[in-house]
């Protein structure tokens, strides 16, 4: 089923349609039981399997019924993707402080996705923009607000974590989908190739795989167990980030062993001693003369006017 939703002059249909799906509904056959049929038939099948003739069938209509509701196959998906959105909790109501919102922001989305494997097809830069995909980003940001970070590095934080999770979890789902594919199991699959370990493998050659092999590594795929040892390490960069930029009372020393800041570095230089952003920390391209820059870009100088002028208003 294709799911490109670049074309203009369906665009302005598919809002519509994600947005104002209650005020059109008809006795009978609605939007919300086509969505529904959709989504079973995405879930058990695959999107490959799903056409809205086979939503049809599904409810006992006529193709011709569903398009009553629905434009296309496309603003369709838009709709399945909004639907299934709304099962995932906001993190802003999460207890706790912005790691816990995440940590459990992240194996929610990673059961959600475990769930509903066809969502992973859709573009992640090419939302439906339905209103409960946008509440669910709105209450991501919100959960980083406040802990000391940019506008932009807000957005880049959570889409690390999120990227994060989708990538792992395309992983685990590949190989469960092969399984349920082929009939063979990743133990039989490996079973079946036994003898390569002894007839092709070279320990000499190989060293570090074949310690790696020795030690077990490889018996378990990594499966949930990869998961989480990953999600950690990847809040743990994020917390360390977080608190670098925190700002500490004057006198007092980082006590945090192989910090890895060099003391003698200013609030407004990296690592190399190149001037970096006020608003987003980026490298400021420096020009050969002149007065030193303070922003990386025109567009981040006007961000921090304006959030200067909104300040100044402000009661």
């Amino acid at each position: 089923m294709a799911t490109d939703r670049s074309g203009r002059a369906d665009a302005a249909r598919g809002l519509e349609l994600l947005w104002k799906a209650g005020e059109r509904q008809r006795p009978g056959l609605t939007l919300e039981r086509i969505v529904r049929a959709a989504i079973e038939v995405a879930d058990g099948e695959g999107l490959a399997a799903l056409s809205m003739r086979r939503v049809a069938d599904r409810l006992g209509f006529t193709t011709m019924s569903l398009y009553r509701h629905v434009p296309g196959k496309a603003e369709l998906f838009d709709v399945m993707m909004d639907t299934v959105i709304a099962e995932v909790p906001l993190l802003d109501t999460v207890p706790g402080g912005w790691r816990a919102k995440l940590e459990l922001g992240a194996r929610e989305d990673w059961a959600f996705y475990h769930r509903h494997p066809w969502v992973l097809q859709a573009p992640a830069g090419r939302p439906a923009l339905g209103p409960n995909g946008i509440a669910w980003y709105e209450s991501a940001l919100r959960a980083l607000s406040g802990i000391g970070l940019t506008e932009l590095q807000t957005v880049d934080t959570f889409h690390l974590v999120d990227g994060y999770v989708r990538g792992v979890a395309r992983i685990s789902i590949d190989a469960a989908q092969a399984e349920r594919r082929t009939g063979v199991t990743d133990e039989q699959w490996w079973s079946d190739r036994a003898h390569f370990w002894e007839e092709f493998f070279d320990p000499a050659r190989y060293p570090t795989l074949a310690r790696v092999r020795a030690a077990g590594a490889l018996d378990r795929p990594s499966g949930e167990r990869g998961f989480e040892f990953g999600l950690q390490r990847v809040l743990d960069s994020i917390e360390m980030f977080v608190e670098a930029r925190s700002p500490r009372p004057a006198g007092e020393r980082d006590e945090r062993p192989d910090s890895g800041r060099d003391e003698t570095i200013g609030d407004d230089e990296n690592g190399d001693g190149q001037p970096v952003c006020v608003l987003c920390g980026e490298v400021v391209p420096q020009a050969a003369t002149g007065r030193p820059r303070d922003y990386c870009s025109r567009a981040c100088q006007q961000r921090a006017y304006r959030m200067r002028r909104t300040a100044e208003e402000s009661p």
